[in-house]
């Protein structure tokens, strides 16, 4: 566990965290040896659990990056944790019947999987594995610019620009667990109709700097120094940039609006949240049953926010209703319920400017290959009325 938490962060925050680390385990063990067996089985059981969902948080390691000091450490503590865990609590149990013992380790194992499931998808955000970019624009046959942007808070971030013919630009955001090579196919719909395309790595991911936050926490610095690199271009009107996001860059973009004036429309395929504030629709589709996720999300907020930095955003609503002036196309998944709602519940902020596309049958951030004219025809009419004013111009080239 200790070779986790002190994977990475500012020299201050590992060491922090690796004393709570031993401290925990050096407790764990004395409670073992000289409190009673039930006290000490209670300690091993808690202390399972936490070894537990700290190792799972980590388990996207292995699945990005093979065999590594990293992932071997997760399995590791997976398996070790929910070992305590049910050793724990057959200890804590001792002199109850068989049955007792039995329920009891279940129960424990059971509290295991919840406590993992609402923390472990906050150190997952938190810890993401390297991501290394694959094909450039040259694979597609188009001509690109590789600029490195500089973000407020001094995280130089990679780029790939595609220079535009109408003076219009879009930055164009990846999603989560991947990176700008990932969104080289809306790239070229938006290179074929004229617009210049701002490719950028999300810190963390690809060959960005900084630390990785897979729910998008950092959206809003990292897009405020791409349309600041587009508005200091000449060949881009300061007055026509748009922001285009899948998945967690959607949820970038949608929040990155109500803030960045810059940004004048906003197209974001696949968005559901990252915050809790994001799920307020719960409890209006769901009833009783999303009252109990919303107080969960709430919990994983919680947790989320002690593991980072970077501080819990607004809601994509709330931003939307703070833009004022800004134009939003909303693509979810037809396959995707959440998404659905999702978007429905954003576009009730301002039906005046927020359209909504679900596309039937496709998956998540899978419009495109979908019902890919269908989805040119959209984005394109969408983008060209909204920074250029004229969709005809945009829809004949």
């Amino acid at each position: 566990m200790t070779a986790l938490v002190a994977r990475d962060g500012s020299w201050g925050w590992r060491l922090m965290r690796v004393l709570v680390a031993v401290g925990l385990t050096s407790g764990a063990v004395v409670a073992l040896r000289r409190s009673k067996p039930q006290v000490g089985g209670r300690v091993v059981a808690i202390f399972g659990v936490a070894t537990f969902t700290i190792g799972l948080g980590f388990a996207p390691h292995l699945v990005k990056n093979g065999l590594s000091v990293t992932s071997i450490a997760a399995v590791a503590a997976v398996v070790a944790g929910l070992g305590a865990t049910g050793a724990g609590s057959l200890v804590a149990s001792a002199g109850r019947t068989t049955a007792h013992r039995i329920g009891t380790s279940t129960a424990a194992v059971l509290t295991a999987a919840v406590v993992a499931w609402i923390a472990a998808p906050s150190i997952m955000a938190t810890n993401v594995p390297t991501i290394e970019i694959g094909a450039t624009p040259a694979s597609r046959g188009l001509a690109y610019e590789s600029p490195t942007l500089t973000t407020l808070d001094g995280i130089r971030l990679a780029a790939w620009y595609l220079p535009g013919e109408n003076r219009a630009a879009v930055v164009l955001l990846h999603g989560a667990g991947s990176t700008r090579s990932n969104v080289l196919d809306e790239a070229t719909v938006l290179a074929a109709h004229g617009f210049g395309v701002l490719l950028v790595d999300a810190r963390g991911h690809g060959d960005s700097g900084g630390r990785a936050m897979d729910f998008g926490w950092y959206g809003d610095r990292d897009i405020e120094a791409a349309t600041r690199f587009l508005a200091g271009r000449a060949d881009v009107d300061r007055g026509r940039i748009a922001v285009m996001g899948m998945s967690m860059g959607a949820e970038e973009a949608l929040g990155a609006s109500g803030t960045n004036s810059l940004i004048k429309a906003v197209v974001a395929e696949g968005a559901t949240a990252r915050s809790a504030a994001d799920k307020a629709w719960l409890s209006d589709v769901y009833g009783w049953r999303g009252v109990v996720q919303e107080q969960i999300e709430r919990v994983q907020g919680f947790v989320t926010d002690a593991l980072t930095s970077a501080s819990a955003p607004i809601s994509n609503r709330r931003a939307v209703e703070l833009s004022a002036t800004t134009r939003y196309l909303i693509i979810a998944a037809g396959t995707v319920e959440d998404e659905i709602h999702a978007a429905e519940h954003v576009a009730a902020a301002a039906p005046d400017r927020v359209e909504t596309w679900t596309v039937p049958g496709s998956g998540h951030t899978a419009g495109l290959r979908t019902a890919p004219q269908e989805w040119e025809r959209r984005v394109i009419t969408f983008l060209t009325s909204a920074l250029l004013g004229d969709v005809s111009q945009s829809l004949a080239s």
